[in-house]
């Protein structure tokens, strides 16, 4: 029986994927993600077959959540066994992006899946490291400020992942639309959101 690796995600707009990009260089061995896999993962959901994948996509189609203003807020760096593992890009605010993330988890539970365990920390993935990769100090130094603009994230994307040479390729499957909620107060929450970069000892599990 086939599977699907599925997870659901917020997808920046063009010109927040654009500075982003432009940021994406400097460490030897990284493999940069492409445009086509910069996201927000809201929450993982792995292997499934068919039947419950239909399941899922139904059940996140009674989400009922407002679009969020949003920011790019500094870069950071996981590690796995002491090693760096992952750059990535911070966003804020918290508050309205975890609120989300429950919603979202506690629909997937109506069907099944199993609730999230891991603390949630929403971050866009830019660079996979491998053993060979150089320093990454001067990166995050560099880029400890990296900031953007208010955007407004408004759907929620299930994506199918498919593993490839190169890395995961991402899939649509299907979009669910945000409401309207108060964008303007996010962005308020957003643009006064302090900007940092750290490292977090261990990555999520996440595309």
């Amino acid at each position: 029986m086939s599977t699907h690796r599925l997870f659901a995600a917020l997808r920046p707009p063009l010109p927040v994927r654009a500075l982003l990009r432009a940021a994406m260089h400097g460490i030897s061995t990284a493999r940069w993600q492409d445009d086509d896999q910069l996201h927000l993962t809201l929450r993982f959901i792995g292997e499934v077959d068919h039947h419950r994948a239909e399941d899922i996509a139904a059940a996140l189609g009674k989400l009922d959540a407002a679009a969020i203003a949003a920011r790019i807020a500094g870069v950071g760096l996981f590690e796995r066994k002491g090693r760096p593992h992952t750059i990535w890009a911070g966003v804020e605010p918290l508050a309205p992006l975890a609120a989300l993330h429950r919603k979202i988890d506690q629909l997937l539970a109506r069907v099944g899946v199993e609730h999230e365990t891991r603390a949630f920390q929403p971050h866009i993935t830019l660079a996979r490291l491998n053993r060979a990769a150089g320093p990454v100090a001067p990166f995050l130094a560099l880029h400890g400020d990296l900031a953007s603009p208010a955007f407004v994230f408004a759907h929620v994307i299930l994506y199918e992942s498919e593993m490839g040479h190169g890395g995961s390729r991402y899939h649509p499957v299907a979009r669910y639309a945000l409401g309207p909620g108060d964008p303007a107060a996010d962005a308020s929450a957003a643009a006064t959101a302090p900007t940092s970069s750290h490292v977090a000892a261990k990555p999520p599990s996440s595309p």
